[in-house]
């Protein structure tokens, strides 16, 4: 007689191994792995947008960065927030152990729902966190139309 396992257990073993591999390549995306340094800029932008009737007001983390390093542009529908800054130190001077403060920089361009007056956007900075405040263009009230003719 002739004794058959179970016919999952390869399926369990290949399941297994695969999530080990993936458990591994994330880790190399972690902010101490070797591709961390690429994901943590673009993590360190996050946007929330309200909309507060009658503006909508765009609240950005920025840590690490001044004012001067910022770009805001606005178009139609589009807020585009770029920063980029470089560390300026005489490396010759410092005995590094770890050394990750070079360069960085992130940009993220966000849709908005509605027109905006680009002419009266403000910005402001505080603590590493940028406030973009955008008035919505105001809407014309409806006119009814007289149709000519008999």
């Amino acid at each position: 007689m002739s004794t058959r396992g179970n016919p999952f257990t390869e399926l369990e073993q290949l399941f297994e191994r695969m999530s080990r591999q993936f458990d591994d390549t994330s880790r190399m995306w972690e902010s101490d792995g070797p591709f961390g340094r690429w994901t943590s800029a673009a993590e360190a932008m996050a946007i929330d947008l309200v909309d507060r009737d009658d503006e909508f007001v765009a609240t950005v983390d920025l840590p690490g960065f001044e004012r001067d390093d910022i770009d805001i542009q606005i178009t139609d529908h589009t807020l585009r927030i770029e920063a980029e800054h470089e560390e300026t130190l005489d490396e010759e001077e410092e005995r590094f152990i770890r050394h990750e403060r070079r360069h960085e920089s992130t940009k993220r361009s966000i849709r908005l729902p509605e027109e905006v007056d680009k002419d009266g956007v403000k910005a402001h900075m505080k603590n590493g966190v940028l406030t973009v405040t955008l008035p919505k263009l105001a809407t014309e009230a409806a006119r009814n139309i007289e149709i000519e003719g008999t």
